[in-house]
């Protein structure tokens, strides 16, 4: 029999799960919390990926789009939304398999509490039970207004992490304050396109890419004064040698060129972090941590750019293995962190083991999968779902003639029994 497939999240990547399923023939639902897909790219459509067309766009997506982008340019969120992802989600194959405006709030296994029937084949057979945040609940009339619930065999996660931004504090929780305040702190990309938006002082914390992109835009707005706090003492940037990303290097060279004083009005603060945070009528007093002393700056706008992970709670109920360090699925985060690969470009390809669950036919997928880690490359979200679908197919071959079925192993069951 055909088992149906729970795709989470509307992005790229779990678009691009979607177009497996349909190539592969798979019944599957589509879910997406927004009122459209790509709902996260677009939060930061202005920006530019450091990555061309090329690698931006799945062999999948061109096949049923022969005409998709193509090419050396770098497109923008807003280009890769408008231009790809709105095409693919409007493909029949894929149009009405989309629910919109429904998130995934918890998935269980049917029956079944966390620590129950582990490794076995009955936990595995066990279908998945979504609960689901509806506009108006379900047809038949939910028990409560607004949910509802759905079943499925296979489940892939690909939510992303753009929702669910880290805090100010130094160890990872909320700095003193920050709570209090948190309405006055912007936790995405500032669009910069209104200068008038952020007139005045803004102290912005963080230092990656997002970071050095924002601090490089504000920089440019004559009347803006950032104040940039570091958490490392003598950052390098992310700085890759030979960097084949035109886009990279150049913001590797502009951050270290704000942090020699390249523009009066941007300070750098390195190896500082935010001790406490203070409304102050109109605008926060924020308490510095640095190698001098605390040092005090009184803001207009605070913009916090300290990293994404993804939602745990989703899948709280299941069989997941996290790593203790970066909070991705072990297997796949113990095979990067053994890759030692610093440059996204130069990730390997390490199979579907590594993206399986003790949780079977439970799959984090896209940029959730690699938790803190901030080496994903859209690429290797598609890669992900290969890997994925080239299992399934395998195992929903009938066995030829007298060879024993192994498939069972490690918690597995043939994807058509």
């Amino acid at each position: 029999m055909q088992r149906h497939v729970a795709i989470l999240g509307a992005g790229p990547v779990g678009l691009d799960a979607a177009l497996a399923c349909a190539d592969a023939g798979w019944p599957f639902t589509l879910y997406e919390a927004a009122d459209t897909v790509a709902a996260h790219v677009r939060a930061w459509g202005h920006v530019r990926f450091f990555t061309p067309w090329d690698l931006n766009v799945s062999r999948r997506m061109r096949a049923h789009l022969p005409h998709a982008p193509t090419g050396d340019d770098c497109p923008t969120g807003a280009e890769l939304a408008t231009r790809l992802l709105d095409p693919v989600a409007a493909l029949p194959a894929v149009e009405g398999r989309i629910r919109y405006r429904t998130r995934v709030a918890a998935v269980a296994r049917t029956g079944l509490l966390k620590h129950e029937q582990i490794g076995t084949a009955a936990r595995a057979a066990a279908p998945f039970t979504l609960l689901l945040d509806t506009p108006h609940g379900s047809a038949g009339g939910a028990p409560t207004p607004g949910e509802d619930t759905a079943e499925a065999d296979l489940v892939l996660d690909c939510t992303g992490t753009y929702s669910h931004p880290n805090t100010l504090g130094s160890g990872g929780i909320p700095a003193p304050g920050e709570r209090a305040v948190t309405d006055r702190i912007t936790r995405t990309l500032p669009d910069t396109g209104d200068p008038a938006r952020w007139a005045g002082t803004v102290l912005l914390v963080g230092a990656g890419k997002s970071a050095q992109t924002a601090a490089r835009d504000l920089a440019a707005l004559p009347g803006t004064r950032v104040e940039w706090a570091v958490r490392s003492p003598a950052p390098d940037w992310g700085a890759v040698p030979d960097d084949t990303l035109p886009g990279r290097r150049h913001l590797v060279d502009t951050s270290q060129a704000l942090a020699d004083g390249a523009n009066s009005r941007v300070t750098v603060h390195t190896g500082a972090h935010v001790q406490a945070l203070h409304p102050a009528g109109d605008r926060v007093r924020v308490t510095l941590a640095t190698a001098g002393g605390p040092h005090e700056v009184v803001c207009d706008h605070i913009v916090a750019l300290t990293g994404y992970t993804g939602d745990a709670s989703l899948h709280r109920q299941l069989q997941v293995h996290e790593c203790y360090a970066t909070g991705a699925p072990m297997n796949l985060s113990a095979a990067l962190l053994g890759s030692a690969a610093g440059d996204c470009l130069a990730q390997p390809s390490l199979g579907v083991d590594a993206l399986r669950n003790p949780e079977p036919h439970f799959f984090i997928l896209g940029a959730k999968s690699y938790g803190r880690l901030n080496t994903f490359l859209l690429r290797t979200g598609y890669e992900q779902i290969d890997q994925v679908a080239a299992a399934y197919a395998d195992e929903s071959e009938p066995l030829p003639a007298g060879k024993k079925d192994t498939r069972g192993k490690r918690g597995r069951t043939p994807w058509q029994p």
